[in-house]
């Protein structure tokens, strides 16, 4: 046999990887009947599925529920609190299913103390992924008598106010 030219290597190497194409329909009877179980195209689970399915059957794939929903929490704050309590407090983060929130001034942070019951059912019914156990409100912090790079244990200047 002569050597093949340049052109017929390339058609009979196609011909290997994608078949004769004169016999491609009598394969394709008898393959689909073959391939019950593999892939095909009009197969069980091969209907398109909208892009928030698919972005949700992901998400609980890779095991990023829990994330998401403490990060929507934390950004809808306004609409968990209210629109008044919201001015008042911003939320710090969630660390082993606390939150924290800071409030700006102790009046407020006894005022959301009262209210960590509701807070917390609304936590619970419309985000029960985040895995919130419980709340902290911290008002803002206290002054500091520490001044210097010398202090002495005790009260200090404090034993003075009675």
């Amino acid at each position: 046999m002569a050597e093949n030219s340049e052109a017929a290597n390339v058609f009979l190497h196609f011909k290997d990887v994608f078949g004769d194409p004169n016999a491609r329909r009598s394969r394709k009877r008898s393959g689909a009947k073959a391939q019950s179980g593999s892939s095909v195209p009009f197969g069980a689970g091969r209907d398109p599925r909208g892009l928030g399915d698919a972005i949700d059957s992901l998400t609980v794939q890779l095991g990023w529920n829990s994330p998401l929903a403490q990060s929507e929490l934390l950004a809808s704050w306004a609409e968990v609190a209210g629109e008044e309590t919201s001015k008042h407090s911003t939320p710090a983060g969630i660390e082993e299913g606390v939150l924290t929130v800071h409030c700006e001034s102790t009046a407020w942070a006894t005022q959301l103390r009262l209210m960590r019951v509701d807070i917390m059912n609304h936590i619970a019914a419309r985000y029960p992924d985040a895995g919130i156990t419980s709340i902290r409100f911290q008002g803002p912090g206290a002054p500091s008598w520490k001044k210097g790079p010398r202090s002495i244990p005790g009260r200090g200047p404090r034993d003075t106010y009675g």
